[in-house]
């Protein structure tokens, strides 16, 4: 075994410190009133509606407008998408078929104090952007490089489908049928027999986002297009949502708008908080009394796990889109950090009984992590699943973890609730903090402290052994 050098304590502590400093401070500067932000911080976490309140904005068609009930879930599902881009996964968006009206409500912007309408729901309310464009390249910002074929503007029509798809009529799968005006159909045809010899791709694009992208396996010529893949009922729906959303005859304009009160408020946030701070410190000081050299490097690992909850959260990582938090994502993350403390514990308590039983500090850290791994192993790996679960049931139609999660769920109706979400959300990075920093980054602390020859003593372990 390829011993741990000296410097790796270091070199982990300082990376665990500074990254967990960083996580909750940021780094900004301001320019007059202006703020630049570098580095999210704790203070861009945006809190639910259960804690802070937030907005309900009530859309109508614009003019004299009469959209049918596909054309409103289409608008419906693009106000969806675009709440999810920004990283709001506590909301409510609902069709009301009878007045022709769309009902939202997300929370307030974590730096917002006081509502201003036309910033805080314009880009809600404005048409998607449709384009079916050539071939799925990006450039280096990510935007399409190929030409585009058709805008929404030509697609009268998507719906989903349960239709058979060979002709003996014997397989039968869910695909997305489109109808086209007549520029829609020529442009299409010509597209279509261009790329069909070549097996190329069209990929559908809405707004800055690629919803799809189908293989063209046959020259469409007829103005009538079919998109088949791995569809179910609900994935099928919800890109045939998706594209009427962008091919709405109407623009939305703002009815009403009004304020939400918090169901718990910020009182119970800072309660919940405050109760997990001082949990935290009398956490350090059992671990450092009784395990000892362990418990610094468990204080240190666990520091750590709660900069990466922290860190995803605010969407410190580039790439990465913030979440928002609610109660019962606090409330995760305290459960996972209890979880970390556990597995941190699970070792330091084998690290001991080898010490007693006779083992060299050396065999005794070795044989203490390999052992209590699968322990820990175990009990992580069955919360992630349930994590995963809650993720995919109350996320996002659409979403990746709903997505890997239709098998099951497609016999059930959709049932978006950020509260949940954001349980399973902060209980899943935690899981994964706990392996990358309580079991890893420990590891390679202790070992590297054992090197030391002033750390070579049992009673550093919490051993009994003279």
């Amino acid at each position: 075994m390829k011993k741990t050098g000296k410097p790796v304590f270091f070199i982990v502590a300082i990376i665990t410190i500074v990254f967990t400093v960083l996580s909750i401070t940021g780094i900004s500067s301001y320019y007059g009133d202006i703020q630049s932000v570098y580095i999210k911080g704790g203070d861009q976490i945006r809190w639910g509606i259960d804690i802070r309140g937030g907005v309900e904005v009530t859309f109508v068609p614009q003019g004299d407008a009469d959209p049918t009930n596909e054309e409103l879930d289409g608008a419906a599902e693009v106000m969806r998408q675009r709440l999810v881009a920004q990283g709001i996964n506590d909301y409510s968006v609902y069709s009301d078929y009878n007045s022709d009206r769309i009902v939202v409500q997300f929370p307030w912007a974590e730096d917002e104090e006081n509502f201003d309408p036309e910033s805080a729901i314009a880009e809600l309310g404005t048409t998607a952007q449709l384009r079916f464009i050539e071939g799925t390249e990006t450039d280096s910002e990510g935007n399409p490089t190929g030409e585009v074929i058709l805008d929404g503007s030509m697609v009268e029509n998507a719906r989903a489908a349960y239709v058979a798809t060979d002709k003996q009529g014997g397989n039968y799968q869910w695909v997305v049928e489109l109808t086209l005006n007549d520029e829609g159909a020529a442009a299409f045809s010509t597209a279509t027999s261009e790329l069909v010899s070549s097996n190329g791709q069209i990929a559908i694009w809405m707004d800055d986002q690629m919803i799809s992208a189908p293989a063209v396996n046959q020259a469409i010529t007829d103005g009538e297009a079919m998109i088949t893949g791995n569809f179910d009922s609900e994935s099928a729906t919800t890109l045939a949502n998706q594209i009427n959303g962008g091919a709405l005859p109407f623009s939305l304009e703002t009815a009403s708008y009004s304020t939400i009160d918090p169901t718990m408020g910020e009182g119970a946030r800072d309660a919940m908080i405050l109760a997990a701070v001082i949990a935290f410190v009398l956490i350090c000081i059992f671990m450092l009394v009784v395990y000892r050299l362990p418990g610094v490097v468990a204080i240190i690992a666990l520091m750590g796990q709660v900069a990466l909850m922290i860190a995803a959260l605010t969407g410190f990582f580039p790439g990465i889109s913030s979440s928002t938090l609610t109660l019962p994502g606090i409330a995760g993350m305290i459960l996972s950090i209890g979880m970390g403390v556990d597995a941190n514990i699970i070792t330091a308590e084998r690290i001991r009984e080898e010490i007693n039983a006779g083992k060299s500090i050396d065999g005794a850290i070795h044989l203490g992590y390999h052992r209590a791994f699968s322990a820990i192993l175990d009990g992580n790996i069955t919360t992630l699943i349930v994590a995963i679960i809650l993720m995919g049931t109350f996320g996002a139609p659409g979403s990746f973890f709903n997505t890997i999660m239709q098998p099951i769920l497609f016999m059930f109706p959709a049932s978006t609730e950020g509260t949940i979400y954001s349980f399973g959300f902060t209980l899943m990075v935690g899981i994964v903090g706990n392996f990358v920093f309580g079991v890893f980054a420990s590891r390679l602390m202790t070992q590297s402290l054992s090197r030391f020859k002033c750390f070579r003593k049992p009673k550093f372990y919490g051993g009994e052994r003279a």
